[in-house]
């Protein structure tokens, strides 16, 4: 049997076994990345669950020395946890810095703490919440 003139009519059958071939590859090395992807995503939800994290509600200056505010914390029953918090002026500089101990027992606490400044201040931030080392 005779072969037709190359190109003449469509392309070959080896051509389009060789663009299946390279579709199934492709194919299956995204789906491999998806997979892996998915796995990244529950191992961090997962390590997560181990942290603290916490929750500036609201603050308030109360004196020339000092700022209260509002912590929200979350956390496992059995971690203690510690946050901690800066003091700012109005001119977003920093007067006052504090970290405060959430002792183990409960899984979500909701207190009130005073940071000592030393100047007037206009706002307190979080600036994060961490297992403690100890």
């Amino acid at each position: 049997m005779t072969q037709p003139p190359a190109g003449r009519y469509g392309r070959s059958v080896s051509d389009d076994a060789r663009k299946d071939r390279q579709l199934r590859v492709a194919g299956a090395v995204l789906g491999v990345g998806f997979i892996a992807l998915l796995c990244w995503f529950g191992f961090s939800y997962v390590s997560e669950a181990s942290t603290v994290s916490g929750e500036l509600i609201k603050s308030r200056p109360v004196s020339d020395t000092e700022v209260e505010a509002h912590l929200e914390v979350r956390k496992e029953s059995d971690v203690t946890g510690v946050c901690s918090l800066r003091a700012l002026d109005y001119d977003r500089a920093e007067v006052g810095r504090a970290d405060f101990t959430f002792e183990a027992g409960e899984t979500r606490v909701d207190r009130v703490v005073t940071l000592e400044t030393t100047r007037r201040a206009h706002a307190a931030q979080l600036v994060g919440c961490h297992p403690s080392e100890g």
